[in-house]
């Protein structure tokens, strides 16, 4: 099956790392912001989800840009919301980037507002609604190393790898 994975995130929940494993695992791509942007630097596609639609058309992970509502109508594409505790995140962040508490909390809610922003602009819904996805994972309860494991088991069972 041509499986694509949209994975919608909040900042510092640790999603890169979950698409990471899961593209060694399943032996797809992983495309995220800076890809993307690169792309439609360097090509003459219509827009982003032009380039969405195009990536999609083979097995892989895409990490934001809407990619959820963009692909919504294909049947191949599988939907997570990735989330955790407020300050699970800030810690994480903290140690990522070596910053103080207070500006690490501050990084991470400016993040948010603006991945809000973007979702509500091009999506004209709500980010992080739970109706908008498959699944929802937070690496709070089942820690990072973990989520993977949990898609795999999924994929596994309803039989599309």
């Amino acid at each position: 099956m041509n499986l694509v994975i949209t994975m919608s995130r909040r900042f510092g929940t640790g999603a890169s790392e979950i698409a990471a494993e899961l593209s060694g695992k399943l032996d797809i791509p992983v495309y995220d912001k800076a890809y993307i942007e690169h792309e439609l630097e360097g090509h003459s596609y219509a827009d982003e989800a032009e380039l969405i639609r195009e990536l999609a058309s083979h097995p892989c992970i895409i990490l934001g840009r809407c990619a959820s509502e963009i692909l919504r109508d294909q049947g191949n594409v599988f939907n997570v919301y990735v989330c955790a505790d407020k300050e699970d995140r800030i810690h994480r962040v903290m140690e990522q980037k070596s910053l103080p508490y207070e500006e690490a909390k501050a990084m991470l809610e400016e993040n948010d507002k603006a991945r809000s922003e973007y979702y509500y602009r091009h999506a004209g819904k709500v980010w992080g609604d739970v109706n908008n996805y498959h699944m929802i994972l937070d690496t709070s309860q089942f820690g990072i190393q973990n989520c993977a494991g949990i898609m795999l088991k999924y994929f596994e069972r309803i039989e599309v790898i």
